[in-house]
């Protein structure tokens, strides 16, 4: 996959889960359920691709892999961690997929959240 169809993708799958919507502040994509964003996705200034997510499960486990990095803007504290892809690099598109599915949890009103399987 190239970074654009990765993009779209995930933009996709983001999109598709319950009351999800886009929003393009700061100049850079992002999807929310209801005010709250839980998912930011992004191409940089030298082209690779960007995503943060907020996991509280599996934070740890993200941070092992040299894509991640926590989160700037003390949002790492908080279990949000940031990945970056360059064109060519093998990206785990199903593991990005399930990682917003479980950032839409993590700040879903709990009656949404429930909608959303996980892959326990």
């Amino acid at each position: 996959m190239t970074l654009d169809t990765t993009f779209d993708a995930l933009r996709t799958h983001a999109l598709s889960l319950p009351e999800a919507w886009e929003d393009h502040p700061w100049g850079e994509t992002v999807v929310k359920v209801r005010k709250k964003i839980f998912v930011f996705l992004s191409f940089q200034k030298d082209g690779a691709l960007a995503i943060s997510v907020k996991l509280p499960q599996s934070a740890e486990f993200a941070l092992l892999h040299d894509f991640a990095a926590p989160t700037g803007y003390g949002l790492g504290k908080s279990g949000w961690v940031s990945c970056r892809f360059a064109e060519g690099d093998d990206i785990p598109t199903d593991m990005l997929v399930e990682w917003i599915s479980q950032s839409y949890r993590a700040v879903a009103p709990k009656k949404l959240a429930a909608l959303v399987a996980t892959d326990a």
